[in-house]
């Protein structure tokens, strides 16, 4: 079977995320037999470095061999049972480990299966906690160019023009608010203004706040400063608003420490977390929440305030074995330390793509790192053309846009580092 072979028999039966199908009537997909590490091998034995972490959540590479372990280990044993009114091992003790390398004070966990339902249900969780407490509080506040994910409700509190105007009508009520517009102290503290205005003029409404610490993932890679985070939980508590720290993408060291939060030194009311959750093995979502939101549920059945919200495989067995695995792996390698050293290894690499004339600004946080194109229309589509040429030079990027951006698995080498950044100048380069 060839690559060829294996993509007609996709387009006969499949639709996939975030593609315009059409494109693939001249743009050949890559359908991939096998991987290992950063590597993805296609069926012509093409290899590729996954410089993107598979949508981000393949943070210690592919077929990891120590995760490989811990999941067959858990198959003989237990693959999954429903969650209400029954537990498991593999759970209790993955919600152990998450409330102590959460921020303290997050002391219960409640589980889903992806990013944007871990969204839902703290939204659901902080409006619901306001009506058990007699508040009626329909809106919530996002920063602009934020993404929280693609359902309903997590589609709601984002700020994506094209989502907004084609689902429109099926939305939950929010506001945004400005973001930082770019890394400085000075550019947080004046977004912080608009923010505490917003509160001044429309708190008694308000159920939460939601935001993409530090950095805004599919809001092309944009990068604001710590104190923004620190500034906003104060007024927040100061106006009865949550918090919620959506760490979907950020999380698990992502951003150079383990939760973007801790550079704020802030506990948010609820922390969303999945994709490196598990290392990208399987769908698995958690969100941590305080003491005092769940004491607000804990009633007799009668009174009606139990939380509402499940999920037929919440708190999966092999999931959470994999998620087990994960920190197992944070923990015996020191995987922080070695990060912050990748990470300043790769920020040498993009000091020279700041001489480039089609280059606006180079910026980094942690294991993340954008380039923002300049000069190109939209209609250029200029990023497919990135995409293109790094495939033919055996590297994985997927610009947002204008944005090419480098979000590696965490096993990458510097050599590889090498490769994925000398093949994204080259592109750009070649552009000019």
């Amino acid at each position: 079977m060839n690559n060829k072979q294996m993509v007609e028999r996709d387009l006969d039966v499949l639709w996939h995320p975030c593609t315009q199908m059409k494109d693939h009537e001249t743009l050949p997909m890559i359908p991939i037999k096998s991987a290992h590490g950063v590597w993805l091998k296609d069926f012509e034995d093409n290899n590729y470095i996954d410089a993107i972490s598979s949508w981000w959540v393949n943070i210690f590479g592919h077929t990891n061999a120590y995760i490989n372990s811990k999941i067959k280990e858990q198959l003989d044993t237990l693959e999954h049972v429903i969650l209400a009114g029954f537990s498991h091992e593999p759970v209790i003790k993955l919600s152990e480990r998450l409330i102590k390398l959460t921020p303290e004070g997050l002391n219960k966990c409640f589980y889903a299966d992806n990013g944007s339902s871990a969204v839902e249900v703290a939204l659901k969780m902080s409006y619901h906690y306001h009506k058990n407490l007699g508040k009626e509080r329909p809106i919530f506040v996002s920063l602009k160019n934020s993404y929280h994910g693609e359902t309903i409700g997590a589609l709601s509190v984002g700020d994506v023009e094209l989502y907004k105007q084609t689902y429109e009508p099926l939305l939950i009520r929010s506001i945004q608010t400005t973001v930082p517009n770019n890394q400085t102290k000075e550019a947080a503290l004046e977004a912080i203004k608009d923010f505490e205005k917003l509160l001044k003029e429309r708190s008694a409404e308000i159920a939460a706040l939601i935001v993409e610490p530090l950095v805004q993932g599919a809001g092309y890679m944009h990068m604001y400063h710590p104190i923004f985070l620190t500034e906003a939980k104060k007024l927040c508590e100061q106006y009865d608003v949550h918090f919620i720290a959506d760490e979907v993408m950020v999380g698990f060291g992502r951003t150079g420490t383990m939760f973007a939060c801790e550079q704020a030194d802030i506990t948010p009311d609820f922390i969303c977390l999945s994709k490196g959750l598990t290392g990208g093995y399987l769908p698995l979502s958690a969100v941590l929440t305080t003491n005092e939101i769940y004491s607000a549920f804990y009633c007799d059945y009668s009174d009606n305030k139990a939380f509402l919200h499940s999920h037929s495989y919440t708190g999966n067995a092999l999931a959470c074995a994999a998620a087990n695995a994960t920190l197992d792996i944070f923990e015996n390698d020191n995987t922080i330390e070695k990060n912050i050293e990748k990470a300043s290894y790769l920020a040498k690499k993009l000091e020279r793509f700041r001489d480039l004339e089609n280059v606006k600004e180079v910026r980094q946080t942690g294991m993340i790192a954008a380039i923002e194109l300049q000069g190109y229309e939209a209609s250029e589509r200029i990023g497919l053309k990135v995409y293109q040429h790094a495939l033919k030079n055996g590297v994985l990027l997927r610009p947002l846009g204008h944005i090419v951006y480098f979000m590696p698995p965490y096993v990458i080498t510097e050599d590889e580092i090498d490769t994925i950044t000398d093949t994204a100048f080259e592109a750009l380069y070649s552009l000019n």
